[in-house]
Order: C-alpha cells, then structure tokens, then sequence
C-alpha cells in the first residue's frame, strides 16, 4: 500500500496560488447566494439559487442535468400526512472515465423560512458578517467551486472525474435527494462535502445518526363535565408515552431520545380526541436502530391496550451513524498532513450532527464533511461567517485534490480506497 505524503509535492503550491486573490470574488458570491431566501420549504427560493449556481459553474463543465425530487412527506398538526413540493437538485458531471472519481456535495436551503425576518447579509466587524445561509452553507459552495476552479487549470486534471451535487432538502434531512447520493455512491472513490468546519476550523469525524418521528394519539371526545367518563383522554395518553420514551435515555450508550414538540387539545370543557408529538433520536451504531424501534413499540402496544386510545408511529430513521472505515481515517489522515503544511492545524473531531456525509459514509464511500468555511452559530439569526477563512479553506480543499491527481498521475495509486463499498475503478 503507498501511504500518502506527509507534506505536498512543491510543484503543487504555484497552483494554490491562483487562489490568493479570489478573496472579494468569493466573497461578493457568498453574500449574493445568501441574500436569496432559500429555506427549505421555499422551493421558488431554492431554484433561485439553482439558476445562480448554473451561471457560476458554466464554465467548469457542460454536463449539468436539473433533477426534481419527490415531495418531502409529514405529519400535519391534524395528524394527517401532507406533501411539500422540494426545489430541484443539480448535478454537474467531468470526466466520468478518469481512474479516479470524486464526490462533491453542498447544499442550497437553509433552516430560515420565507417569512423569516432573517434575510440580509451585515457586517459585525471588519472579519466577520451576519446572515441567513452564510456559513452554512453558502460560503462552503464557493470554497467547492473555487477548489474545482484550481484542479481544472492544473496539468493534473486528467487524472480525476469528479461531480457535483447541490441538493435542496439537507436541512430537513435530504429526503428527496438521498437516492440521488446512494446513486453516486455507485460510481465514486471518495466524497468531499462543503458543510461549515467546526468553529475553531477543525473537522468533523464521527457523526451520530438521526431519526425523526410522529406518533398520532387518537381518543375519543366527550363533554369534560357531563360525560367525561365516555371520553378517552388523547393527551394523556401521548403524555404517558412521551414519559416512558424519555426514561429510555440513558439505557444504551450514545442513544438519546429528545420530545421536540406537541400538539393537540382545544377546549378545556372538551375531552381532547387528538394530539401529535415530533421527536428525534440520534444514535452511535447502526445495530441500535432497531433496539429503538423495538422499544417504541413496546411502549405504543401498551398503551393501545387501552380502551378507546390508539397511537400510531410515523417516520423513521434518515441518516445512518457515520463510523470511520480505515479508508475514511486514511482520508481524513491526508487532510490533517496537507492543513499542517498550509499553515491551517487540523484536529479531527466526534460530533453528534448529521449531514450528507453520514449518507455518503453508509453506502461505504470515505468522505470529509466539513470543509466548508469557518464560522459559527448556524440555524439561528446570530449565524456568522469569519471572511478570512474563505481562501485558506478553498486552498486546503483545492490541495487534496491536486495530491490525490498528482500521485495518480506519478503512479502512486491511493490504494486504501479500495475498500468495500467502493467500486472496481482502478485507483
């Protein structure tokens, strides 16, 4: 097996170089997608930014192909399961025949709504800027495209294929694009995705998985002082559930149940008939999926022993825990060599989010997924960006790929990404 370098061929910095005074462009960038609402929800939004991102990639490459995706279904507060029409997903395709294939991903939606107050870019200080998307991920798409941009004027570029896609749902877990990831997964070596680093510029390893459910507590309505005896109390029947699901917490390692939102009830002279609860449950190993599940039902086919009261469980779990293969710590491993001869110290981190990654990670494709821009307080109105960051971050992306297309074109193939789960491409 050849190990990677331990620092960066010379030859590889004058390209890096090319970088050095893309600061304003990616910048100005940054804040023209961020200033387009894009919430997830927001598909006329979402397809803005497609329309910009089509102009912003021309001249990479003439293979992009516009993909609708299925509505994202849910649980109303009626309890009665509705579907959200989703913006569109864009792939964007080059040399699908290179000997070694690269996986990028960044999405379009944010977490703030159309009618969010939430929708203009401002300065905090001369460093910093505040707005919706900025950091999470807006800024992460220009490091990806300005990385790209480096590669293919590089006399290296031969040596990979590589595609993109920019998805419209990950912040409500990429329901409709998560075949399309499964799909590429089919035909790559390794992923590269631009969600934001951790504060402090680090990266994410180890991710929990995640799973978000409905449960659907139906009774039976009566008058609360005449008949109150005849009625089936729907909330107290959800409360009883939500209690036993939340002592679950703490009976195995890195499973964590959180009540996240109730609904129900009208009236206070009506016995309530309805109520719905929204809960999430992340996770440490694929196995403990179905110890969750088996609990939850346990839980719900008790209390449906119950005369009148019946709940119902709706959902699942969408993103898989993402656990390193060898050839994920080797990736990573790279990543951490090539920031410390940058100048940018690396250190590899356990978080309990999710992302795309953990998506990528479970159809067994090695990836780094957060080498987006640097910044912090995502998914709430104080959200900023550190504008220093773009460039080293676009520089460090843009150098994996240049070492990964170096050495296959001296011959030195990465042969730890001929892991299960990878393809029968010669690397």
């Amino acid at each position: 097996m050849v190990k990677p370098a331990k620092t960066l061929p010379p030859e590889i910095h004058p390209w890096l170089d090319l970088l050095n005074n893309q600061h304003d462009e990616m910048l100005a960038r940054t804040i023209e997608l961020a200033e387009i609402n894009s919430g997830s929800l927001n598909r006329d939004g979402v397809n803005q930014v497609l329309e910009k991102l089509l102009q912003l990639t021309s001249g990479l490459s003439t293979d992009h192909e516009r993909i609708p995706v299925k509505p994202w279904e849910v649980v109303n507060d009626s309890g009665e399961i509705i579907q959200h029409p989703l913006g569109d997903a864009l792939r964007i395709r080059k040399r699908p025949e290179a000997p070694l294939q690269v996986f990028l991903c960044g999405h379009m939606d944010t977490v703030f709504p159309k009618d969010s107050p939430f929708q203009k870019v401002r300065w905090l200080d001369d460093h910093t800027i505040n707005g919706p998307g900025v950091t999470d991920l807006k800024g992460g798409i220009l490091v990806m495209l300005k990385a790209l941009e480096v590669l293919e004027q590089s006399p290296w570029a031969e040596q990979i294929g590589w595609e993109i896609l920019f998805n419209p749902d990950e912040e409500i877990g990429s329901p409709g694009s998560a075949p399309l990831i499964q799909e590429a997964a089919q035909r790559v070596h390794l992923g590269m995705i631009f969600e934001p680093c951790f504060p402090d510029g680090n990266l994410a390893g180890q991710r929990k998985g995640s799973g978000n459910f409905t449960v659907v507590s139906d009774g039976k309505a009566a008058h609360a002082g005449r008949e109150h005896h005849l009625g089936r109390n729907a909330i107290r029947a959800l409360c009883d559930f939500v209690s036993a699901m939340d002592d679950l917490n703490g009976q195995r390692p890195g499973i964590t149940f959180n009540p996240g939102y109730i609904h129900g009830g009208g009236p206070t002279n009506i016995v309530p008939d309805r109520c719905i609860h929204k809960f999430n449950i992340r996770l440490e190993q694929p196995d403990d999926e179905q110890w969750c599940l088996q609990k939850l039902n346990g839980i719900i086919d008790s209390i449906n022993q119950r005369d009148g009261i019946q709940l119902a469980l709706h959902g699942g779990f969408t993103r898989k825990p993402k656990v390193l293969s060898p050839a994920n710590e080797q990736l990573l491993s790279l990543a951490k060599n090539i920031g410390h001869e940058l100048g940018i110290p690396l250190e590899i981190k356990p978080t309990g989010g999710c992302c795309d990654g953990n998506n990528l990670a479970s159809a067994g494709i090695p990836n780094i997924d957060t080498l987006g821009v640097q910044g912090g307080a995502i998914h709430s109105d104080q959200e900023y960006l550190n504008v220093k960051s773009l460039v080293p971050r676009a520089r460090l992306s843009a150098a994996l790929l240049l070492s990964l297309a170096h050495a296959s074109a001296q011959g030195d193939g990465f042969n730890w990404l001929k892991q299960k789960g990878c393809k029968s491409r010669v690397v």
